[in-house]
């Protein structure tokens, strides 16, 4: 027991001349994890949910779409609601959320303007 308390008393006198870090210093790695997670991580998904978003903008009828739920069907109805009808089989249209969509598979080109 009195070699632990040699052992304890001279440690005790070793820290007191360490100087304090400084407090920014440790701080940099952190900052560093953050910078690093933001280019990995936060940024990559940003641009993939603005890219989805603009694919469910410009979804219009007659466009083939896949919903996440794995349907695959042409739009009949599209609008600025959140919803639109969708034909999986002859005769048979559900309504999906936008939100849902995964991939628009062949998109339609717009019709022309009839000049008669």
């Amino acid at each position: 027991m009195p070699f632990l308390a040699i052992l304890i008393s001279t440690a005790n006198a070793q820290d007191a001349a360490v100087p304090a870090p400084n407090p920014i210093v440790q701080l940099v790695p952190f900052i560093l994890i953050m910078v690093v997670f933001y280019f990995l991580i936060f940024r990559p998904q940003n641009q993939q949910r603005k890219k989805h978003q603009e694919m469910v903008n410009s979804v219009k009828r007659g466009d083939t779409v896949v919903t996440s739920g794995g349907l695959v069907g042409k739009v009949t109805k599209a609008s600025d609601e959140p919803e639109i009808k969708v034909e999986i089989a002859d005769g048979v249209q559900v309504t999906v959320m936008k939100g849902t969509l995964a991939d628009v598979r062949a998109k339609t080109e717009p019709a022309a303007a009839n000049n008669n």
